[in-house]
C-alpha cells in the first residue's frame, strides 16, 4: 500500500531551536503547551510567544490550553499570538461563539478524549463549532485531570468511526512512536498526526 506523507504536528516544543528543527524535519504544525493540570511540556507564556513569532507560514503553532472559559482562552491567546488554540478540556456552555467573534483569525481545535463509543456523539456535537478534532488519550474526569501527554494509545477503532462521522480534519494523538504510527494512520486515516 503506497502512503502520502503524513501530515504531522509536533508537540511540547520548549525552545525556538526546537521549533526550528522540527520545522526542517518536515512539521505542518508546533504544539506549544500553557499550564497544564499535569503531563509534560509546559512552558511559559512569554516563551510561546517568542516561539510563535519565529515559525513561518505556513506552519501552524498551536496553544494548548486547559482554560474552560472563553473569557480566560482569549486572555491567554492575547499572551501568546498562535495562529491555533488548541481547548484540552472543555469549554464552559460551548461558548465557542464567544471565541469566533472575539478572535475570528484564529483556528479553534477542541480535543476529544476518546474514552468509549460516546465519544463519537461528543465530536459529531462539537465538530459544528471548530475546525478540527484532536482525539487523544487522556481523561479529564479524573482528580488530576489527564489533558495530554500520557503517552498511552486509546480505541482507534472509536477514532476511526469518529473520523468518518465529522465533516472536519481530525488530528490523532497519543501514545504514537516508531512502532504503531503505520497502524494508526491504516487504521484511522487521519488528518494529521500528533
Amino acid at each position: 500500500m503506497l502512503m502520502t506523507r503524513p501530515r504531522v504536528k509536533i508537540c511540547c516544543i520548549s525552545s525556538i531551536e526546537e521549533a526550528i528543527m522540527a520545522i526542517e524535519l518536515g512539521a505542518s504544525a508546533l504544539g506549544l503547551v500553557g499550564n497544564m493540570p499535569s503531563g509534560p511540556g509546559v512552558i511559559g507564556d512569554d516563551l510561546i510567544n517568542r516561539i510563535a513569532k519565529t515559525v513561518p507560514p505556513p506552519i501552524s503553532t498551536f496553544l494548548l490550553t486547559s482554560e474552560t472559559k472563553p473569557k480566560e482562552i482569549i486572555k491567554h491567546y492575547n499572551k501568546v499570538n498562535t495562529t491555533t488554540i488548541q481547548i484540552v478540556d472543555e469549554l464552559e456552555n460551548r461558548q465557542y461563539d464567544i471565541l469566533r467573534r472575539e478572535l475570528p483569525h484564529v483556528k479553534l481545535v477542541q480535543v476529544i478524549h476518546v474514552l468509549s463509543d460516546k465519544s463519537i456523539k461528543e465530536a459529531v456535537k462539537i465538530s459544528k463549532y471548530v475546525d478540527a478534532i484532536l482525539l487523544d488519550s487522556g481523561n479529564p474526569k479524573l482528580s488530576v485531570k489527564e489533558l495530554g501527554g500520557t503517552g498511552r494509545i486509546h480505541n482507534w477503532k472509536i477514532s476511526r468511526e469518529i473520523r468518518k462521522s465529522i465533516q472536519i480534519p481530525p488530528f490523532l494523538a497519543g501514545g504514537l512512536n516508531n512502532d504503531n504510527v503505520r497502524e494508526a494512520l491504516e487504521v484511522v486515516q487521519p488528518f494529521c498526526l500528533d
